[in-house]
């Protein structure tokens, strides 16, 4: 990892939220996870990871505000917004006059958000990236690579990439960054989790996924056999490809995955677009 880089790693728990501020998002994020009347798809329905649906996406809130500076009347751009994962509890936090878009490949959880969420909440709405995947839209007609978002330039003022780049080759996440660079408006934030391998991350005791070294330089993947089941890479070179497309990175919070502390599991990068010039 580069000194440039390295110097702004920051604490987990480092948050510019007031008192006050802490309190009512703690207060929210408990009654999200205890809200039985917020919808959420059936079990067998969630292919997105892992974990409890509704607790998972309620810490996501958590981490959106604290670590990336969500505002309640931001614009948020959802890039694999799955089936509604983060889009649930950011249902009670964001502006009735803000907006959300989700996008993500898979066709099925596209369509269980829009028949379920946007009828109750207008301003949440969803496409279908039909964006080729070996593992989530196989028979997609648009090479990652050559990915274009359907929004104008500078529509955003949050963008969310969570659990994609784990699942993305290099150059695919250099295409989203570009397109992300261009959607956000001017002092507009992206929050990006990836796996950055620093030395020694794949062996350390309790490190999950047990990577190992890939075919491509710089990656790591956790199954040779399915290389982008989960996908790391050296460090410096996420980053690298999120301050090529333009954007400043303003912190990395490292995970728990590596087997330490940490209140998240995979990394996050936080890079925000550049001002208007004076």
């Amino acid at each position: 990892m580069t000194a440039q880089i390295a110097h702004r790693i920051v604490p987990h728990d480092a948050s510019s939220l007031t008192g006050a501020e802490e309190a009512r998002l703690t207060w929210l994020i408990e009654a999200v996870q205890r809200n039985r009347f917020l919808p959420a798809p059936p079990a067998e329905s969630v292919f997105v990871g892992d974990g409890d649906y509704r607790a998972i996406g309620a810490e996501f809130l958590g981490h959106f505000v604290r670590l990336g500076g969500l505002r309640p009347s931001d614009r948020v751009l959802d890039i694999g917004c799955g089936i509604g994962r983060m889009a649930v509890p950011l249902t009670q936090y964001l502006d009735s006059d803000a907006v959300y878009e989700g996008v993500d490949p898979v066709g099925e959880g596209i369509a269980w958000c829009a028949q379920t969420i946007t009828p109750v909440y207008p301003n949440f709405r969803f496409c279908r990236l039909d964006v080729a995947h070996p593992l989530y839209n196989p028979g997609g007609p648009l090479a990652g690579e050559d990915v274009v978002l359907p929004f104008p330039d500078g529509s955003f003022d949050f963008a969310a990439m969570v659990s994609v780049a784990t699942h993305l080759p290099l150059a695919e996440i250099a295409a989203y960054m570009r397109e992300v660079a261009r959607l956000l408006a001017p002092g507009g934030r992206l929050f990006l989790t990836a796996f950055i391998v620093t030395p020694g991350d794949h062996a350390r005791e309790g490190a999950r996924p047990r990577f190992q070294r890939g075919e491509a330089a710089g990656t790591w993947v956790a199954d040779p056999e399915a290389p982008l089941g989960a996908i790391g890479f050296d460090a410096g070179l996420v980053e690298g490809a999120v301050e090529a497309a333009g954007l400043r990175i303003e912190r990395v919070s490292l995970g728990h995955w590596r087997g330490t502390e940490a209140a998240h599991y995979q990394d996050v990068i936080v890079a925000k677009s550049r001002e208007v010039a004076a």
